[in-house]
């Protein structure tokens, strides 16, 4: 079973982390989404507090988040946690009310057809220096996280304080993850996504280029100035007016 933390009241609202992380990173912004909804703050497998099953494939996470999340809420995924709740939404459309990809994409590495993305060799290096040293790794892609923004050496100090305050990720579980980050494809299953979808990206983010805004009709995705690939920490108060603005709308909630 996954590690799940609640706050608040009100309508539903699950909030999925991204590659490396955990739930812990998101405790500004919980506090501010709190007084407008009731927040579930998950644990990916081997992330944080929830343990390592050994399952490495984006449904079988994606089913372990449906298991541990409300029968029905609005959910939010970060970075990685956008393709795992987008995978959760196929899985169970009618679990999810609402659907906001934070500094997220349905796909993260370029192709011939798809330039607003990473290039494949970055995620490679990242595969190749796990093996060799974890912790510089994951040092160097929090710098990347913060890269370009807005007072980012205050934000990564941020980020590596709160990484601190849940047990390192598993491993295996990072493997699994950047494997995903490498080979998931989802932009044909976005088109035909029914969940109600929008997304908030970050003008200078590195990970997952602002252009991918596109994606959405124009009155669902903004791109906040000066944000890097954690929009959440460096415009809390702003991300949190669009979650209320988007999914407590009356056309959106159903």
């Amino acid at each position: 079973m996954l590690h799940v933390e609640c706050r608040g009241s009100g309508p539903d609202l699950v909030l999925v982390h991204g590659w490396g992380m955990h739930g812990g990173l998101w405790r500004e912004f919980v506090g501010h989404l709190s007084a407008l909804f009731r927040v579930s703050v998950v644990d990916l497998p081997g992330h944080g507090n929830s343990d390592w099953d050994g399952g490495d494939s984006l449904d079988g996470w994606a089913r372990r988040v449906l298991e541990v999340a409300p029968r029905e809420a609005f959910w939010i995924g970060w970075s990685l946690g956008g393709l795992v709740a987008l995978e959760a939404a196929r899985q169970a459309p009618e679990r999810l009310r609402g659907l906001m990809l934070m500094a997220s994409t349905p796909r993260f590495v370029t192709a011939p057809d798809w330039p607003c993305a990473v290039d494949g060799e970055v995620f490679a290096q990242f595969a190749a220096q796990l093996d060799a040293d974890l912790d510089k790794t994951l040092g160097r892609f929090l710098a990347l996280q913060v890269r370009g923004a807005t007072n980012g050496g205050e934000l990564l100090r941020r980020l590596r304080a709160d990484l601190k305050t849940r047990p390192a990720a598993h491993p295996q579980a990072l493997r699994a993850g950047l494997a995903l980050l490498q080979e998931t494809d989802l932009r044909v299953r976005l088109r035909q996504e029914v969940t109600p979808l929008c997304g908030v990206f970050g003008e200078r983010d590195t990970l997952a280029p602002a252009s991918v805004v596109q994606l959405l009709p124009p009155d669902r995705g903004v791109v906040l100035e000066g944000a890097g690939h954690a929009p959440f920490l460096s415009h809390p108060e702003a991300c949190c007016g669009l979650a209320g603005r988007w999914f407590l709308d009356a056309q959106v909630a159903r």
